[in-house]
């Protein structure tokens, strides 16, 4: 085991204090500071050295490549060695998950700039490999939900790689002495936000993930086993970069336009016909297998006799009628629920999927008949084809259980229940009263992309334990581009939490500057920079905001090359305001003294 590597504990940690493994690292890290800082000739002592967070907003691939190009020039600069914590939403998580496979990435930042460059603009991730991780993810997890689709089908088309690394494994490749910034990334818990109560800020790090106001964690290797009363119960596998990259970065756009991108990924994957019939063989094969040698393997012990009793056993061929009847319903099904989100008529597809239905088991007594509320076709719209769906995948699970039919209803019904992120609650049934009363009441706890109620990690490196004196906040946001900060001080208002006054000059909003300086009594100081303004883009601001839109397809390599490069200016152009608030901030904590 690596030395920076964290003990692994079955234990929830219920304190405010830093986890002492991140604690080792800050200290480490703060001295590597100290001779940065004296290279770019501010002098101070190692006391007086300022806590420094640089914040990555959301934003999908324009914030992937936008922080990675602000992350090169900070090198170049020679800023990026005074950066104490790197904290991203959404999109910059993403980047972040990309240049931390790197050892020690800081100082081959160019390097690996190309390498991803070269990977983002390639070819994508496999349909046999989507497959291959999916059936992963569906067999290995406890709780499969939107956020293992989402990573398999959307996050790989974006960042063009299965990374399997765990976040444990990833930084135990980085020293102790603070070579890099520490990384937090972060998302909200879902039940949280939507009922204004508890803590909804929730932060992974290398070593605990856990509830950042609150101050309850439980160790990076831990998150999603099974808990109980405080205490682990169940271990599951720890997440891989893959899925956290999907946790955190699943809020391109609104619902609707999710659900659409959504729908049309799973039919365009299972439309693959031979390999799904291919991979119901193999399925079927193996299953034979084992109850030939008495031999079931982890997990589908108690699934198997199902399995193999499918009511129709004569017909479980994957190339016997019934098989493929199923497989157009399931088809025609997704149309269905396509044909729903932009108000085309479904009365076609749902006449057909009954008479397959029918059709299927007129043998019996009763036949498969497609029945319950909501069910008549002039009625499939957004809020019936929830139960439709779920009636449909109810009736087909009982024919066929096969991967990657079986998998397939799940995901057709956790798209119908709007399912992201569940993962076993660490603190269901602990006592104390530090911990909310919502966040001790369920078995599991959903979480989603920090983006849909803030999109910058402010809360993350708000912690006071942290200790922070400047945050350099990079805003690759789409629409207000102070929303964020704005949003941030409204919030630490209400929660008693220090930060200064957010005051944006009038027009600001449609043509803003490339930097904004907010500063107050006891509050760290926070520096704003919006990704596209007047100073890197001149008059044509709006061209870049339509040129680089959060909710579309992958860039190619001169959109990226270009958006490194306009990111990149933002730094480049700001060097002396940023050398002089580093300076600043030596000051104030040397006053503080």
């Amino acid at each position: 085991m690596s030395a920076s590597k964290p003990q692994e504990s079955g234990e929830v940690r219920i304190e405010p204090s830093l986890n002492k493994n991140e604690a080792e690292f800050i200290d480490g890290r703060r001295k590597s500071v100290l001779q940065s800082l004296k290279k770019l000739q501010i002098d101070c002592t190692q006391d007086e050295v300022p806590n420094i967070a640089l914040l990555g907003s959301g934003g999908g691939e324009r914030a992937m490549v936008g922080l990675l190009g602000s992350l090169v020039q900070l090198q170049k600069t020679g800023l990026l060695d005074c950066i104490l914590y790197l904290s991203g939403v959404s999109g910059s998580t993403w980047c972040m998950a990309s240049v931390y496979q790197e050892p020690e990435w800081s100082s081959k930042l160019e390097t690996l700039k190309d390498k991803i460059i070269k990977r983002l603009s390639g070819p994508k991730v496999s349909w046999k490999e989507a497959f291959a991780k999916l059936k992963k993810y569906y067999y290995e997890k406890d709780h499969f939900s939107l956020t293992d689709i989402w990573a398999v089908m959307v996050i790989t088309s974006f960042v063009k790689e299965i990374d399997e690394h765990t976040l444990t494994e990833q930084w135990s490749q980085h020293s102790k002495d603070g070579k890099v910034p520490f990384p937090i990334y972060t998302v909200i818990d879902k039940k949280c936000k939507h009922h204004n109560i508890g803590d909804p800020w929730f932060e992974i790090t290398p070593h605990e993930a856990g509830y950042s106001l609150t101050g309850a964690f439980v160790d990076a290797s831990n998150f999603g086993s099974k808990f109980h009363k405080g205490s682990k119960k169940n271990q599951q596998g720890e997440f891989d970069m893959l899925y956290l990259q999907a946790l955190c970065g699943s809020a391109l756009a609104d619902e609707v336009e999710i659900k659409k991108l959504l729908w049309q990924n799973i039919k365009d994957l299972f439309q693959q016909k031979e390999t799904v019939l291919e991979e119901m063989g193999k399925e079927q094969n193996e299953m034979r297998l084992q109850a030939s040698a008495g031999n079931f393997g982890p997990g589908s012990g108690e699934n198997l006799p199902g399995l193999l009793n499918l009511g129709a056993p004569e017909e479980q061929d994957p190339n016997s009628p019934a098989t493929d009847e199923c497989y157009q319903v399931l088809m025609q099904l997704m149309d269905m629920n396509l044909s729903t989100l932009t108000g085309e008529d479904t009365s076609a597809l749902d006449e057909s999927i009954r008479t397959s239905l029918y059709d299927l088991t007129k043998g019996q007594n009763p036949p498969m008949l497609l029945m319950g509320p909501g069910c008549a076709a002039d009625e499939a719209d957004k809020t019936n084809m929830k139960g439709y769906s779920l009636n449909v995948c109810n009736k087909l699970s009982g024919w066929i259980q096969l991967w990657p039919f079986d998998a397939w209803t799940s995901i057709i019904k956790c798209m119908n229940q709007w399912t992201w992120g569940r993962n076993h609650n660490f603190l269901h049934n602990v006592t104390g009263e530090a911990v909310p009363s919502i966040l001790q009441e369920t078995e599991t706890r959903d979480y989603e992309d920090a983006g849909l109620l803030l999109n910058s990690p402010y809360f993350s490196v708000l912690r006071k334990e942290r200790h922070i004196d400047l945050i350099i906040s990079l805003d690759f946001s789409e629409g207000d581009p102070f929303l964020t900060v704005k949003e941030a001080a409204k919030t630490c208002k209400e929660l008693n939490i220090p930060f200064p006054e957010v005051n944006i000059p009038q027009g600001h909003s449609e043509v803003p500057m490339d930097f904004y300086l907010f500063k107050g009594q006891n509050t760290p100081t926070v520096i704003h920079i919006p990704l596209f303004n007047m100073v890197n883009c001149g008059d044509k601001i709006e061209a870049w905001r339509k040129k680089y839109t959060t909710f579309q397809g992958p860039y190619n390599a001169e959109m990226i090359t270009d958006l490194v490069e306009v990111a990149g200016k933002n730094i480049i152009n700001n060097k002396d305001s940023l050398l002089e608030e580093i300076r600043a901030a030596v000051g104030q904590k040397g006053s503080r003294r």
